[in-house]
């Protein structure tokens, strides 16, 4: 009898210790709590979430959550939902947890979503999401993360292609943003430039960089041009509309920044010299400008 009653005991040991697991690490009160499977009531609710959102029905959508998420989610709820000529959310994994002590269960749920946007976009993700549903069944809280599959018309991390002149070991691959500063570095020698502050401008550029004018003229952008650049001019106006910083997919921290603009200079002699520009920059790992390449054109005639 003891022996039965011994092996019971370690048979409901194990059980009940199979209820809780994993550890929240973060800080403050739930530090060290662990966790238990929820309730299928709320995986109910979620898969509900994903019946009406794919139906892009707003009332009922707003029936799964509680009344203050539902006030602050309504309007945006029909706004996305109303760009949209399809939407599917298809959920495969659907997972309840509680956390110790608490009454809301957390819901995960990956899915994939197809959008099929009103002007004739597409996007195709990923999903990783977290409901938290209350003890009475409805949505909380929500937090998503995503990953864009190959196949969305936008939003990947990485595109294009670089072809290169000749064969490389770069060539054919995407490319991706860069974001070491070069925007913010853009937009100052921008603002230098257009106060024809010389010595401020040079400050960007590393030391032995060149430019290519548009006319293949090759000239060293050293202290020494700087100084006297704006010597000759009365005014000048750099108007940038775009600044595309890119680099290589998988490969040093070098980049190039695209930048579209207009620039005119009125010389003191009464000159003016007005154009629409493309420019190359060219970024080195410090992060200081070493080429620019330059292409422009006329006006465009009115």
């Amino acid at each position: 009898m003891k022996k039965i009653i011994f092996t019971l005991s370690v048979c409901m040991s194990l059980f009940m210790s199979a209820q809780t697991a994993g550890v929240f690490l973060g800080e403050g009160e739930n530090a060290g709590k662990s966790f238990s499977i929820g309730s299928d009531e709320s995986v109910a609710t979620v898969l509900k979430i994903a019946k009406d959102y794919s139906a892009k029905d707003v009332d009922a959508l707003m029936t799964n959550y509680s009344a203050e998420f539902s006030e602050r989610a309504k309007d945006w709820s029909a706004k996305w939902l109303g760009s949209m000529e399809t939407i599917k959310m298809d959920p495969f994994m659907v997972i309840p947890v509680k956390m110790e002590g608490s009454d809301n269960t957390m819901v995960l749920a990956w899915s994939t979503e197809d959008r099929n946007f009103k002007d004739g976009s597409v996007a195709n993700l990923n999903l990783m999401e977290i409901f938290t549903v209350d003890k009475d069944n409805k949505v909380t809280a929500f937090a998503q993360w995503s990953r864009r599959l190959k196949e969305s018309n936008f939003g990947l991390n990485y595109g294009g292609k670089f072809i290169g002149r000749g064969t490389s070991e770069y060539t054919g691959r995407p490319l991706v943003f860069s974001n070491r500063g070069e925007v913010a570095a853009i937009e100052k020698l921008v603002a230098d430039y257009n106060k024809m502050d010389g010595a401020a401008c040079a400050e960007i550029f590393a030391e032995g960089s060149v430019f290519l004018d548009s006319e293949g003229n090759k000239i060293a952008l050293n202290d020494e041009l700087w100084s006297g650049y704006f010597e000759p001019l009365s005014e000048i106006s750099w108007e940038v509309y775009s600044i595309v910083p890119l680099k290589i997919q998988n490969t040093d921290t070098e980049s190039g920044v695209t930048v579209f603009s207009r620039e005119k200079r009125v010389f003191k002699d009464g000159t003016i010299w007005e154009k629409e520009l493309v420019e190359w920059f060219y970024f080195d790992a410090a992060g200081k400008i070493s080429r620019v390449t330059q292409y422009e054109r006329n006006l465009p005639k009115e």
